[in-house]
């Protein structure tokens, strides 16, 4: 037998994998607004918010030092100060040098920490671009940081930055650690050279194939596709670990010729993988009807993934399991030596009753499951950019939130009854203990105030001399020309946080209302990270429970049997509820990252189901007991189930190596989802569709 084909697709393989890392573009996205798209109806509060109040993006540096009142302090501020505003795109920097912050009730409140420990430089930046321009501060602050000068940096463009480095990082680490640990285990398992090159290669295959298709469909590696190469690289292994076993069984039937062993794997396979990728392709597609663009993206990678995976599976594997036939002996006999597995037999009602209770005991963890996390949980503790948040967060707040007033009884703003309305809204703000610093349109007149001769003009005139180019407009942040609307920035506090966003939101509007004012628009990062988690809560109802009903026809299909439908159904349904029960139990967050994994992990457990359920069908014509013709198709397909379990846990396990914790999350459910399915598989499907609860 030639292996001609075989090195062909080695050849084209190698040439695939070449040219996407010459022209695609896997360099990680993450863009200001990260969790959504510019045209998502969430976002519109906030770009609007922008248009009527402009202003520039910061980046707050926060310097601490055991004496801050000291005249080295105040040196190295001023040094540094001088050297963030040469930098290209910064075009200004306040600090303790620049402003008089005990006086001023602006700068007090942006550059003055209450501990007395530390103080801020603000740093306000273009639009020049975030990895350039964050690379430069880092080259000013970092020779600069030490035990006496300890600099802490934060702010939106930052975070992008180091959370793009993050991608970036997972990227080519899961890639390698792909290739490097699933060669070892495939080469364990099987120890067949061709095996294992063909697993390989087509693998490496889907997922260049994968990458190029989605580039050339303008979806770029983001926050949840820079893990689809793993997810496309483990999604084939499956399809390859059942179409093996079967080319094991085929080519050791003394019935067959040597070289109808892989047609025949192909022929018994091919059925179970389809219907396999009907039910993966769905569970990606289901992340489709969220508003979030990483889950649109990831939805849109992963169905193309899924279906790039079969299709190279059984174009290009099968001629690498003719190569390996070729030198595969014969078992004399047609005798084969199976492990042995004590899988359960016996007493199916105390084996279900045992499941049933294990999953409704994992549902208890729902109380404690929120969609609604701290910011601060994207963060790894110890991490540079957690450090930064953590001190900056105790300090004044981390999360902006933007709130525009309006006088209830539709007075100007520039009057002195609007002022006075004003301060209240100020004082009932600074004196709630989920909100840190609090800029206004009174903080900034109060500022204004102490200028020359600025104490006989009115509020208008002030007002009217921010506004002017002279001082940056600086006026327009926070009133509107026509004085109907004012904009409160709020620096809200994430750490220890236990009320929902929801919650805090609802009552600093409370507050507005009380203070005789009216709130009129909110926005900013803590309002769409709000919105946000009432996003992951939608989609994982209507995506799981869309999966399910889905599930049901399609387990009708592949049973062709009600009881074999509602074991299976039930089975399904066990999986999404244990894993996102146990992460309750152990107070993991559901975040946009890890919002997916009990989709992904219901998809591909059902592989399992699929493929013993078929083989039940496929026997039962030899068989006159159904209990007995399950317990035969569970002693041949036990080892393939299990190696996929294994294959799609170390898959997933890799991203433990990750150095973002969402990452590690999202790999950990999937791991928990594909264990929860292989013991459904394996024990309760069989007694549920198979066996006879009356019996022992």
């Amino acid at each position: 037998m030639k292996s001609g084909p075989a090195w062909f697709f080695v050849a084209l393989t190698g040439f695939m994998t070449l040219a996407v890392l010459k022209w695609v573009d896997l360099a990680p996205r993450v863009e200001r607004d990260f969790f959504f798209s510019p045209n998502d109806p969430q976002l519109q509060a906030s770009e609007e918010l922008s248009r009527r109040f402009p202003s520039p993006d910061q980046i707050i540096i926060r310097a601490g030092a055991p004496d801050i009142q000291s005249a080295s302090y105040r040196s190295s501020i001023r040094d540094l100060t001088t050297a963030l505003g040469n930098i290209e795109g910064v075009t200004g920097v306040n600090s303790i040098t620049t402003d008089d912050a005990s006086r001023s009730p602006l700068w007090g409140r942006l550059l003055l920490n209450p501990n007395g420990e530390s103080t801020n430089i603000i740093v306000q930046i273009d639009d020049t671009e975030p990895s350039t321009l964050v690379r430069n501060i880092e080259a000013v602050v970092e020779p600069l940081n030490n035990s006496d000068f300890d600099l802490k940096v934060s702010g939106v463009p930052f975070i992008i930055e180091l959370i793009r480095r993050s991608l970036l990082r997972d990227l080519a680490l899961f890639s390698a650690a792909a290739l490097l640990l699933f060669g070892l285990l495939v080469a364990g398992i099987y120890r067949n050279k061709h095996i294992v090159l063909g697993t390989l290669t087509t693998c490496l295959l889907a997922c260049v194939t994968t990458l190029a298709v989605t580039d050339i469909l303008e979806i770029r590696i983001g926050l949840l596709t820079a893990n689809i190469a793993v997810i496309v690289f483990v999604v084939t292994l499956s399809h390859i670990v059942f179409l093996t076993s079967n080319w094991k069984r085929a080519n050791i039937d003394p019935g067959n010729q040597r070289n109808d062993a892989a047609r025949n794997a192909v022929k018994v396979t091919f059925p179970s993988s389809f219907w396999c990728m009907v039910t993966t392709a769905l569970g990606f597609l289901s992340l489709l009807v969220a508003s979030a663009r990483p889950l649109r993206e990831l939805g849109t990678a992963g169905a193309i993934g899924t279906v790039t995976a079969i299709l190279l599976a059984y174009t290009i594997y099968p001629a690498f399991l003719r190569s390996a036939s070729a030198t595969t002996p014969l078992t004399v006999g047609g005798t084969r030596r199976t492990p042995r597995l004590r899988l359960p037999q016996r007493r199916p009602r105390v084996w279900l009753g045992g499941i049933a209770f294990a999953v409704f005991a994992a549902v208890l963890g729902f109380r404690q499951l929120t969609s609604d996390p701290s910011l601060l949980s994207y963060f790894a503790p110890g991490t540079e950019l957690r450090d930064g948040l953590d001190a900056i967060d105790r300090d004044g707040g981390s999360s902006p939130l933007n709130i525009v007033v309006r006088d209830s009884d539709g007075a100007s703003l520039d009057s002195d009854e609007a002022n006075d309305k004003m301060w209240q809204l100020q004082d009932a703000l600074e004196n709630d203990s989920s909100v840190g610093v609090v800029l206004s349109p009174v903080v900034l007149l109060a500022h204004a105030k102490l200028a020359p001769f600025a104490g006989f003009l009115n509020w208008g005139a002030l007002l009217d001399i921010l506004e002017s180019p002279l001082l940056g407009r600086i006026g327009l942040s926070f009133v509107t020309g026509d004085r109907s609307e004012g904009r409160y920035f709020l620096r809200m506090k994430e750490s220890g946080r236990v009320e929902p966003r929801a919650e805090v939101i609802a009552r600093i509007r409370d507050h507005v209302r009380e203070s005789g004012l009216q709130p009129t628009l909110v926005g900013g990062q803590y309002d769409l990270q709000e919105k946000l988690g009432r996003l992951i809560a939608s989609s994982l109802r209507i995506g799981l429970g869309g999966l399910v009903l889905a599930f049901v026809g399609i387990a009708f299909i592949v049973s062709r049997s009600v009881r074999g439908t509602i074991a299976m159904v039930l089975c399904l349904t066990a999986i999404p509820l244990v894993v996102l029960g146990l992460m309750g139990h152990l107070n993991m967050p559901i975040d946009i990252i890890v919002s997916p994994a009990a989709n992904v992990a219901l998809a591909m457990g059902v592989d399992s189901m699929i493929h013993l359920v078929l083989r039940v069908r496929r026997l039962s014509a030899n068989s006159s007991s159904v209990w007995d013709t399950w317990l035969e198709a569970r002693s041949q397909l036990w080892q393939p189930i299990l190696g996929a379990a294994l294959i799609i846990c170390a898959g997933f396990g890799i991203f433990g190596l990750s150095s973002f914790p969402p990452t590690q999350r999202f790999g950990f459910a999937v791991i928990v989802g594909t264990l929860t399915a292989a013991l459904m598989a394996l024990v309760a499907l069989p007694f549920g569709a198979g066996a006879k609860l009356a019996g022992r």
